[in-house]
């Protein structure tokens, strides 16, 4: 998948036509990877998370990171990948379904290999 921006795609296009030719596929899938969840992150700003939101999503935390986020409050854990992640999933667009549907079977399958190492 194409990074949506014209100036991202062309410096990716630069970086993998500097490497050697045999590390140059794994490098693209793992942009392509990286681009893809770069566009399921962006569709998360089109909805507007609530304190609800919010709230749900604290409690799902350890204890460390809810304090943390508590403290930060509403207004900044709105831009936090994972708050954003959780809205996204509660509002039934899920990540690994996402990038099943926009990621080629074979991009698809090795996303899955990574996910289980993370």
């Amino acid at each position: 998948m194409e990074h949506p921006n014209k100036k991202q795609r062309e410096n990716q296009a630069k970086l993998l036509a500097q490497l050697p030719e045999d590390e140059r596929e794994e490098h693209a899938r793992l942009l392509r990877f990286g681009n893809a969840a770069y566009i399921y992150h962006q569709q998360a700003e089109e909805l507007e998370p609530t304190e609800t939101d919010f709230n749900e999503w604290l409690e799902g935390l350890p204890i460390n990171v809810r304090e943390d986020m508590e403290m930060q409050g509403f207004e900044l854990c709105k831009g936090v990948l994972s708050f954003r992640r959780y809205v996204m999933e509660k509002n039934d667009i899920g990540m690994g379904e996402w990038m099943r549907k926009n990621l080629s079977k074979e991009d698809y399958r090795a996303y899955q290999e990574r996910e289980k190492h993370i």
